[in-house]
């Protein structure tokens, strides 16, 4: 197809109409292209066309190409998006210049706000965010608008009950587990759950190896499933041959790769382990886990296996299980066989943070103690952390208090993440991690001097910087007290030659002082 029949698919312009406005005025048109990761993932065709005219006729993937490239309409303007895991791959992509916005989600101010709109009720609001905010794993989970508006639908459909519910949300799949359980209590009961969630399952895992998100109603119908009826599934439409066809979709991709996790647990002994073998083979797991490639950016699968580990804790899976009556004894084996399984990829990967993940969900201690028993150091250097990977750090640092040795370098720390980890910090004898700016330093005195147990501190510029570290600050501890040196080059323009400045304070007003001052 052209370029004006490609555009013709998302829009409600004829041919003609597109065609004029991209000749006449190509520079008043802005693109947008949603989920270009996916674009990524598609692997180049080996005739690429380089196409300079938008009606020459290509494959779509060759005329996107040519896009994004801007040999197709260079005067255009662009707005794609993508997850961050692809970011760099679209950087490649794209035309310059850029200029990138990253969707870090709710602030704590945000979560509130969001919590006092979705109940309204201001005496129900108080009452709900305040029990949340005193559960801070949840709060900083709640950051991510899906699971802050998932936990507020929850603790309002069990107010009555909602202690009990909060101590059940923990991880990512206890809480996406309590929302399939409550939106279950309104399913239609002229079929079993049971026989739902496994056609919806099947349905579901068809998608993640095909890597689809909609399906056409005859492929849910043959399953088993009545979309009409069914409440994990939305209807769509999508044009074909200038017409629309309804087609059907997840309320969101994550609850498609949670509902094959789901599938695979609720299949007989022998056919589930079977999956999950061929599961964990097709994961390829070596080095691409923490860091992006083209196999990694939207393969889904990791999403699978850790909401997997989820299923396979007890304590989290038990209301949706209970309700379904499927036994404990039934999925004993395959958390065993899954469990030996995730070990022998932490032995010869090392303490990826995906492995991590899949720890923190199984919320099993024993497992972490054999995962990381012969861990003395744990290094996830330019790995990027989220607030709800460093409640997932801080739990696997605790359950092993023998790691003596930690870096955190370029894991774009904030102050706000480093108190979330300060009471696993303590316990590591070296350190080495960075924070993006300079006042941040400060917030790092104040956390690692609460602890009582700092020792020694050296903070300097980048190592990544041009010319070799122009100051460096060192803080020591000795015998109750503080002693603080600031020494700086002749090379920094800042002073007119070598500055050495040192200060003392006792230890107890360590996490009292205002540090970036100084």
């Amino acid at each position: 197809m052209s370029l004006f029949e490609l555009l013709s698919w998302s829009c409600s312009l004829t041919l003609d109409q597109i065609s004029q406005i991209l000749e006449l005025t190509p520079e008043k048109v802005l693109i947008l292209i949603d989920g270009i990761d996916e674009y990524v993932s598609h692997p180049p065709s080996h005739s690429m066309l380089v196409l300079t005219n938008p009606s020459d006729r290509a494959r779509p993937m060759d005329i996107l190409r040519s896009v994004l490239k801007g040999i197709l309409l260079p005067e255009s303007f662009m707005l794609v998006t993508t997850r961050s895991l692809a970011a760099d791959a679209v950087m490649n992509l794209l035309k310059g210049p850029q200029r990138f916005t990253e969707i870090v989600g709710f602030s704590e101010r945000g979560v509130q706000e969001y919590f006092q709109k979705f109940f309204q009720d201001e005496q129900l609001f108080r009452k709900t965010y305040e029990r949340v905010k005193i559960n801070e794993s949840l709060l900083t989970a709640c950051s991510v608008p899906l699971l802050c508006w998932m936990v507020c639908f929850c603790l309002k459909k069990h107010f009555t009950d909602d202690d009990h519910v909060m101590r059940k949300l923990k991880t990512n799949t206890s809480i996406y587990v309590h929302f399939v359980s409550t939106l279950l209590e309104h399913h239609d009961q002229s079929q079993s759950v049971l026989t739902m969630l496994r056609s919806l399952g099947q349905r579901a895992e068809e998608g993640v190896k095909k890597r689809e998100g909609l399906f056409v109603e005859k492929s849910v119908t043959a399953t088993g499933l009545d979309p009409a009826t069914n409440v994990f599934l939305y209807k769509d439409s999508l044009k074909r041959n200038n017409r629309q066809v309804p087609v059907f979709k997840f309320m969101h991709l994550s609850f498609q790769e949670f509902f094959t996790a789901l599938y695979y647990v609720l299949l007989d002994k022998k056919e589930s382990w079977g999956k999950v073998t061929d599961l964990l083979t097709s994961l390829k797991m070596k080095g691409i886990i923490n860091r992006p490639s083209p196999e990694r950016r939207s393969n889904p699968i990791p999403s699978v296996v850790m909401f997997l580990c989820g299923l396979l804790n007890e304590k989290a899976s038990s209301s949706l299980f209970e309700m379904i009556k499927w036994t404990v004894p039934q999925i004993i084996k395959l958390k065993t066989n899954l469990q030996e399984s995730l070990l022998t990829v932490i032995r010869h990967n090392g303490c990826e943070l995906f492995a991590l993940r899949c720890l923190y969900e199984l919320q099993d201690e024993n497992v972490v103690r054999r995962a990381l028993g012969d861990w003395v150091s744990m290094n996830l250097y330019n790995v990027s952390l989220r607030s709800t990977d460093c409640w997932v750090l801080l739990y696997c640092l605790e359950c092993c208090p023998h790691v003596r040795y930690l870096n955190l370098m370029y894991c774009d720390l904030t102050a706000e993440k480093l108190k979330i980890l300060q009471p696993a910090l303590c316990m590591c004898e070296n350190m080495r991690l960075s924070v993006k700016h300079l006042s941040e330093v400060g917030d790092l005195i104040q956390i690692l001097g609460k602890s009582k147990f700092l020792k020694k501190m050296r903070v300097q510029e980048s190592e990544n910087s041009a010319e070799s570290p122009r100051w460096s600050l060192d803080l020591s501890v000795t015998h109750g007290d503080v002693l603080l040196s600031l020494s700086s080059s002749e090379k920094n323009p800042s002073f007119p030659a070598v500055l050495n400045i040192t200060l003392t304070c006792p230890q107890s007003e360590i996490s009292s002082t205002d540090w970036s001052l100084f």
